[in-house]
């Protein structure tokens, strides 16, 4: 099967310092995976790569989407193409209104009404976008979005992020949806059908590791440096980072066997 997402000897600038130093990534249709980090390493950065905001210049290398090179396509083609983007800190859009902005990011004519109640946000859809709103209802707003667009690779900076014990339950339970973990109540599909066929792909950016209580993850890497220093199986990355911190992790270079300390 064709992978969802490569990025091939991927180096990136921005304001014309280097920050991602050759990574070499690859997803493929239904898998979910995981970057680990400290501050400052890149993990923001690779994803508004991959999303192509202008600021995060490709100085080397390739990005490629369902087989083909959009390493130098704008932000809308990307989009329109099927790569949707939940930021860490998304902006307040004053006189946008999240009813009028999701409606036109709906793809496959899903339930406004049933969407927004699922998140706890119908209350919300006739209100500026993400204007006053708490950090929990921030990334519900984010997800919503998301949900209507319905994209084919997900990508999702720290989603639980300042995010309280209730909210996390109800973000963990829409990534699911997004990811194909979960059936959504609006999906058509039964639950066989979705498995069966499940696609998406996902990237998510984790600090705390919380969302792992969530989302069955495939893989984990551990970006340090600007370089995927390590890559395995996310729970133990996870745990092994517990344990020494992020500095120890460049010494694992194995991409393939998992963290050293396991």
């Amino acid at each position: 099967m064709q992978p969802l997402l490569v990025l091939e000897d991927l180096h990136v600038a921005v304001a014309g310092r280097p920050v991602l130093q050759g990574i070499n990534l690859e997803i493929k249709p239904g898998e979910t995976h995981v970057l680990f980090g400290p501050n400052g390493s890149g993990k923001t950065t690779l994803l508004g790569t991959v999303m192509g905001f202008a600021r995060y210049q490709v100085t080397a290398g390739r990005i490629w989407f369902q087989g083909e090179d959009i390493t130098h396509l704008p932000v809308n083609q990307r989009a329109s193409r099927g790569i949707g983007l939940a930021f860490q800190r998304p902006p307040s859009l004053r006189g946008v209104y999240l009813r009028d902005l999701v409606q036109r990011l709906q793809r496959d004519g899903a339930d406004l009404e049933v969407m927004a109640a699922e998140l706890k946000l119908k209350e919300f859809l006739d209100r500026e976008v993400n204007y006053g709103f708490s950090g929990g209802e921030l990334k519900r707003s984010e997800l919503l979005q998301l949900l209507a667009q319905n994209p084919s690779l997900v990508l999702l900076d720290e989603p639980e992020s300042g995010v309280d014990v209730e909210n996390m339950a109800l973000i963990g339970k829409a990534v699911g949806y997004l990811l194909e973990k979960e059936l959504a109540p609006w999906d058509r599909r039964s639950l066989r059908e979705m498995r069966r066929g499940r696609t998406k792909g996902g990237l998510v950016i984790t600090h705390t590791g919380y969302i792992l209580n969530y989302i069955e993850a495939d893989v984990g890497h551990v970006l340090f440096g600007g370089k995927l220093c390590c890559s395995g199986n996310p729970r133990e990355l996870f745990n092994c980072i517990q344990k020494v911190g992020y500095t120890e992790c460049i010494r694992c270079t194995n991409l393939n066997g998992g963290c050293f300390c396991v």
